[in-house]
């Protein structure tokens, strides 16, 4: 049973690992959204594009790259949410000790 248990608080603290590095990465994107946001009002006018299609063909150029990473990040942490919730539900339908995930039900166990 102290193997599961491992395997748990494992699988939980890379969980956390992962949210914190995702957390890392949508800051740095933050940032980066700022300083390109900066730059563009500094630097790109209506004077810098011949024609207008060329300014919005750009800004959407660059609006589709921050959703591409938003949306890759969101199911990077669906699909983690889904694989802990089948390993949690798996491992609650092993349990004899009355569904508890750490063995502290009929066993006494504590983290």
């Amino acid at each position: 049973m102290a193997d599961r248990e491992q395997a748990y608080k494992r699988m939980l603290d890379t969980a956390a690992k992962l949210q914190w590095n995702v957390s890392m990465i949508l800051e740095a994107k933050a940032v980066e959204a700022e300083k390109v946001r900066n730059w563009m009002l500094n630097h790109v006018s209506s004077d810098s594009f011949i024609e207008q299609h060329q300014q919005l063909k750009e800004t959407m150029r660059l609006h589709d790259q921050i959703v591409e990473v938003i949306d890759g990040l969101t199911k990077l942490g669906r699909g983690m949410n889904a694989i802990m919730k089948v390993a949690l539900e798996h491992g609650l339908d092993n349990e004899g000790d009355g569904g508890n995930l750490f063995g502290g039900g009929q066993s006494g166990g504590r983290l």
